[in-house]
């Protein structure tokens, strides 16, 4: 056996905590938490509204909450794809 100082663990990544991980993808992907941020938000606004929603049909509520939820997600992934098309292509220094 070789004796060496060096410890065989040493060569693998030291494991990372979950909230050291979400702000590693957070850097590389900034809308992932936006896109996270607005469905929340939307479904809280929902969940507000569904006690004043007037004469509206409980269906026809959450259907309406759905769409916006959604809407905000799919904006949020455009944007993100958009903008690392950006990154990608345009801003990429030129060699």
């Amino acid at each position: 056996m070789a004796t060496s100082s060096e410890s065989p663990l040493s060569s693998y990544e030291a494991e990372d905590t979950q909230g050291s991980k979400l702000l590693r993808k957070s850097r590389e992907s900034p809308f992932v938490p936006v896109g996270i941020a607005g469905f929340a938000a939307v479904v809280a606004y929902g969940l507000y509204k569904l006690k004043h929603r007037g004469n509206t049909k409980m269906s026809v509520h959450l259907i309406h909450m759905r769409v916006g939820a959604q809407g905000f997600v799919v904006g949020a992934m455009t944007c993100g794809v958009l903008y690392s098309m950006y990154r990608e292509y345009l801003a990429k220094p030129k060699p």
